[in-house]
């Protein structure tokens, strides 16, 4: 039953649209599906990342050190209006739609994978939601090994869920779709990073 609670709530977590996931998509359209896929690896070690800080209490060391959370947050927000800033940029510099169907964009894959994981780890609302999950799941007392389970179930989950959502968005009809809707789709991904960014950088 805990293990299940744990995967529930991690998968709905997933699901709900955010930086990470529309970071995944914009690489599975654009670029060759193995930048996708190296990316969405990134974000799932952010997950690891997170799931492990979450286990060992990091919304006690916030609480002690509330200019840690404050840094993080700043940091986090800049980084992603930042990547904002970028993807509308590199919008304004695109070539026609049937221009970017014959050719898609090469990323190096070190940069896939450090993107996938600083989206992930630009938003330190993550390990309290984690943090949140655990004291939820986990009582006082809890063994050790529950701990690992549930970080695995978690980095699991993650590792689904991207995979799907990197198949279905490299399929030739959604990508042909996406092409013929691609200034309106992106420019809505830029203003959600800007507007996400925001947010984290002005909230409590």
């Amino acid at each position: 039953m805990f293990l299940i609670s744990v995967a529930t709530i991690w998968a709905v977590a997933c699901i709900t649209p955010g930086p990470n996931t529309l970071l995944v998509i914009r690489y599975a359209l654009t670029a060759p599906r193995k930048v996708a896929i190296v990316a969405s690896c990134g974000t799932v070690t952010g997950t690891l990342c997170w799931g492990i800080a979450g286990w060992l209490g990091i919304n006690v060391l916030f609480q002690a050190a509330p200019f840690a959370y404050l840094a993080l947050k700043i940091a986090g927000g800049l980084y992603l209006v930042w990547l904002g800033f970028k993807i509308l940029k590199d919008l304004r510099q695109a070539g026609p739609p049937d221009e970017l169907a014959r050719e898609k964009t090469e990323i190096p894959l070190k940069t896939a994978y450090r993107m996938g994981l600083a989206t992930n780890l630009a938003n330190p609302k993550s390990a309290l939601f984690v943090a949140s999950l655990f004291a939820a799941t986990m009582p006082a007392g809890t063994p050790f090994l529950y701990g690992l389970a549930a970080i695995t179930v978690m980095v699991t989950v993650s590792t689904v869920y991207y995979t799907f959502l990197v198949g279905l968005i490299s399929h030739r009809r959604v990508a042909a779709a996406y092409l013929r809707a691609k200034k309106k789709i992106d420019l809505g991904v830029g203003m959600v990073f800007l507007g996400f960014g925001t947010k984290l950088m002005l909230s409590r």
